[in-house]
């Protein structure tokens, strides 16, 4: 599955190539994709437990023939329709996380033995985040309707390719930690204020999966220059990630994070952000995007809540020997 996940993300980028879009490069990509699910068609269902077997064969079904399966994106992209690619995308890219879900409850590599006490999440989750205006304004609704006092938002945080970010995010909402946390906008992001004080937390190693490998780096940047693009972009509008450590690039505030409005008039080469591959990116905004640009400084996250993924959150007893806290 690890393969067909990474032929997808790679068309991913280049539908973001601004200039002429490389079809043919994405078409191989996907008949790759097509020929691994095929070939491995028994491997893949052999991992799922006996108990599952029936919604793997539906959803293996759905990856190869389905409305948003690889067929059907096979279809769209010799159509050379960038709008229809990438919704494909998406669809193929959701059935392939279903379906490494079903595989196994766990991570698919192991983590370092130095970051084994820490909090981490196995799989994905939903947060939902629940935002009320500063100065007594309201939100405007994306279709005209009423207006708003208070707006939710609502993001996946994926442990699959950012385990420790994400496990640390989800521990700290589960605990309340963002309740009442100010908002700041700044550049291209709306960013949390820095809270790291007030709640017990932890400063998480920088972690960043590079495309096409099967297990995250740690406390190392990509460099994008040198063709090194992570396999979580920042250069989405919505993108989640941390910020930086007061003290060190090497390693994420054990408390901010912030939401990336990306905006391609800013870009570099390729329409890649400036910071691409420097950030711990753990998760994306899928509903209330609309809200992101009506956010201002002083806005109040009346509520973070994980909605789900609870039974995924891993909470190890904490060897406070081993991490680095921040209280």
């Amino acid at each position: 599955m690890k393969i067909i996940q990474a032929s997808l993300e790679d068309i991913s980028y280049l539908l973001r190539i601004p200039q002429r879009k490389p079809y043919g490069t994405m078409e191989s990509n996907v008949k790759k994709a097509l020929k691994v699910a095929i070939d491995d068609k028994d491997k893949i269902l052999a991992s799922i437990p006996a108990d599952l077997k029936d919604k793997g064969s539906e959803l293996y079904a759905t990856l190869i023939d389905g409305k948003g399966g690889l067929q059907a994106l096979k279809t769209s992209i010799k159509k050379q329709d960038p709008d229809k690619v990438s919704l494909g995308l998406a669809a193929s890219l959701d059935t392939v996380a279903d379906l490494e879900l079903l595989q196994a409850s766990g991570l698919s590599f192991l983590l370092p033995q130095q970051y084994l006490n820490y909090p981490r999440l196995a799989g994905r989750g939903t947060v939902e985040i629940t935002i009320e205006k500063g100065d007594g304004s309201t939100f405007s609704a994306a279709a005209g309707g009423d207006q708003r006092k208070s707006a939710t938002i609502q993001i996946v945080i994926d442990g699959y390719s950012a385990p420790l970010t994400a496990g640390n995010f989800a521990k700290l909402v589960t605990s309340g930690a963002y309740d009442g946390a100010k908002l700041n906008t700044v550049n291209q992001a709306v960013i949390t204020e820095d809270g790291s004080g007030k709640v017990e937390s932890v400063s998480v190693p920088l972690e960043v999966m590079p495309s096409g490998q099967f297990e995250p780096l740690y406390r190392t940047p990509l460099s994008v220059q040198d063709g090194e693009l992570p396999v979580l972009p920042l250069s989405v509008y919505g993108a989640v990630a941390m910020a930086h450590s007061e003290t060190s690039d090497e390693y994420s505030s054990p408390y901010q994070f912030f939401f990336y409005l990306y905006d391609k008039r800013n870009s570099g080469l390729g329409g890649l952000s400036f910071d691409e591959g420097q950030f711990s990116v753990f998760g994306y905004t899928t509903a209330g995007k609309d809200i992101l640009g009506q956010i201002k400084t002083g806005d109040i996250i009346k509520s973070a809540k994980l909605i789900e993924g609870q039974d995924r959150l891993i909470l190890p007893a904490q060897n406070n020997n081993n991490i680095n806290s921040s209280t």
